[in-house]
């Protein structure tokens, strides 16, 4: 999948979003790469980096929240399109759990990866 179409699902995922979560998402820039950086654990697709709303105070000059969708990983784990078009759906929702202070393992167990 050419990294334009790769961006177009990330973008679609992103549309899915509801409405209620998607409005409270201010301050987050949501960033495709191709690979996880360095030393990170095998088979990452997805990482947030930031302080989640839970743990946050009032810092309106606050740099934004990062959420990173990576694309070969992605790519590597799925056979057709339609699959990557559910795991990238999977993995936003996962960060943006974790922008919302949702562990891990509580994601997992509501089905979010």
């Amino acid at each position: 999948m050419a990294p334009e179409e790769f961006e177009r699902v990330v973008n679609d995922a992103i549309d899915r979003i509801p409405e209620e979560f998607a409005a409270l998402l201010n301050n987050v820039a949501i960033l495709i790469e191709p690979d996880a950086p360095p030393g990170s654990p095998p088979g990452l697709i997805g990482l947030y980096n930031g302080i989640p709303l839970t743990e946050r105070e009032a810092n309106p000059s606050a740099l934004p929240d990062l959420i990173f969708i990576y694309r070969n990983p992605t790519l590597a784990l799925c056979s057709t399109k339609e699959e990557v078009a559910e795991q990238v759906y999977v993995t936003v929702v996962h960060e943006v759990g974790h922008f919302f202070g949702i562990e891990d393992d509580e994601l997992r167990k509501l089905g979010w990866g």
